[in-house]
């Protein structure tokens, strides 16, 4: 085993561990970036489609619609955050710095759209791929600072290094609760480094793929929630997963692709099979309502027709823009054998956004001294019990930034932990079984989808309940006996979230936004 030492650690590659990586090498900080993928392609940031808002000076209007889809939960002073700093950051990052290819006006202005629950179009876009060319661009200029950031790509992050849990002395115990870093796993070495850092953030994403149907990449497994639990991280909201209402349905994947909001924002009409439009009988907004009440909507039309899907259909629109606009989505469709310039597309919900996650402050910071978390891993509370569409890139973007003003304020008190006071990573030395590992997630992802979907039920949390804290004891019994592979330590991660969810969805008994619970 061998140990490294960053100033940073940054556990994630998405739009908040970028962003605050590019403040943070400005001040010429030694950094890590930490993915367990070998491409851009492993976080969430990089498959969002439609855009983000662009927020432009103290918009009211905005703080009404983020409250609105949140059924009035969300957090007034988050909030108060985003307005007062997202333009800014908007602009030195995204605009100044990375130089994003947003779609432009004819008179050069950024092009804005619409999308459900908000009041006016204010979302910024590059086609139909606005997380991609996110992405890319602040990776680019991520480059021109080679001299003082590590990417540690194809490592998997195992656990948060605290003195309490992981010193070599008993004592270390009664020290502040802390993290001091964290052992991550070469993938490729099939050994575990111990890297000590001052600071460490997690940016690790969402939970999507615990479940059957999701949207999101398919790393995105909770494995930062998981961390920061162990750790002693707070943890809230883990009941409020929004459901995509709009995932194209396909038969031969777990991870389905998104049609983005941004169809049904210029136009785009919902019907069943008998192309009947229904959204009509349940929202006024009717394809623009809150995303949870157009998801529960289309489960309604399925429950009560026996079909696999509905119809998500802008024919209507001219060909030429469809595909302009559209191009990745129509390119999906006709790779599939639809075209959705002359028909509807066919369309069921997936999950899709964790509105919950590690409990943290303005600026990031979480109840563990030295540990932040940015991005969909975290809760501000601006989500409330629902996110308002387009939101999510514009608060990764902007808590990314804050925390990294904050821990560049803050980095010279802070000094690094004696790497001779962590324990060394103990190997376990069975063969581990994937076949194994394989099937203990069906599991899970088929309990979770059942069970702590879009419906809730206080009989089905019970058969959830017993399900998982069944599959939890055998699944932490065999990783502790058997050799480390990404796969079971996500399985690891996955089964405790799960377990968190359930927890969450159990003690909440009030249907409020994205969370649906009927006994």
């Amino acid at each position: 085993m061998y140990a490294q030492k960053y100033d940073v650690l940054i556990i994630g590659s998405g739009i908040a561990g970028i962003t605050a990586a590019i403040k943070l090498a400005e001040q010429n900080l030694k950094i890590a970036i930490v993915s367990k993928e070998k491409k851009l392609s492993g976080s969430n940031t990089f498959w969002a489609q439609g855009g983000i808002i662009y927020p432009e000076n103290h918009n009211e209007l905005l703080r009404k619609d983020i409250q609105n889809a949140s059924a009035d939960t969300s957090n007034d002073k988050a909030i108060d955050v985003l307005l007062e700093n997202a333009s800014k950051v908007f602009d030195e990052i995204l605009l100044d710095k990375a130089n994003v290819p947003f779609n432009l006006r004819k008179d050069g202005h950024l092009a804005l759209t619409k999308e459900a629950s908000h009041s006016e179009e204010r979302i910024a876009y590059h086609k139909d791929c606005t997380g991609k060319a996110i992405e890319e661009s602040i990776n680019i200029k991520l480059n021109e600072f080679k001299n003082n950031i590590t990417f540690l790509k194809n490592y998997t992050a195992i656990d948060l290094i605290t003195p309490s849990h992981h010193g070599v002395n008993l004592k270390q115990r009664y020290e502040d609760e802390k993290v001091v870093g964290a052992y991550l796993f070469d993938q490729e070495n099939k050994s575990v480094v111990k890297v000590i850092s001052k600071i460490t953030i997690l940016a690790t994403g969402g939970i999507g793929a615990i479940y059957l149907h999701h949207t999101n990449a398919e790393g995105a497994r909770g494995d930062g929630i998981a961390m920061a639990s162990r750790a002693g991280a707070k943890i809230t909201n883990m009941e409020f997963i929004q459901f995509h209402p709009t995932a194209f349905y396909d038969q031969n994947s777990h991870r389905r692709f998104l049609v983005s909001e941004a169809v049904r924002g210029e136009g785009a009409i919902l019907k069943n099979k008998a192309g009947e439009e229904f959204m009509v009988k349940y929202h006024p907004d009717r394809e623009l309502a809150p995303r949870d009440i157009v998801a529960r909507s289309i489960v309604n039309e399925l429950f009560d027709s026996g079909e696999n899907c509905v119809y998500l259909d802008i024919s209507h629109k001219d060909s030429k823009w469809i595909i302009d606009r559209f191009p990745t989505i129509h390119a999906h469709c006709l790779e599939h054998g639809f075209d959705m310039t002359k028909e509807g597309i066919p369309v069921v919900p997936a999950a899709h956004y964790l509105c919950g996650g590690i409990k943290c402050d303005e600026k990031g910071q979480t109840n563990l001294k030295n540990l932040y978390a940015i991005g969909e891993v975290s809760c501000t509370g601006l989500h409330g019990a629902n996110r308002l569409a387009s939101t999510s890139l514009l608060e990764g973007l902007t808590w990314g930034f804050l925390a990294a003003e904050n821990i560049i304020k803050n980095i010279s008190k802070v000094d690094f932990y004696d790497l001779d006071k962590i324990l060394n990573w103990t190997l376990a030395k069975e063969d581990c079984d994937l076949a194994l590992v394989a099937q203990d997630w069906l599991t899970v992802r088929q309990t979770m989808w059942n069970y702590v979907g879009v419906f809730r039920s206080y009989s089905r949390l019970k058969r959830a309940g017993a399900l998982l804290n069944e599959l939890s004891d055998e699944i932490h019994k065999f990783y502790k006996n058997a050799k480390l592979d990404d796969e079971l330590i996500g399985l690891r991660n996955g089964v405790e979230v799960s377990q968190l969810i359930l927890k969450s969805s159990i003690q909440n008994t009030k249907s409020e936004g994205c969370f649906y619970r009927y006994s």
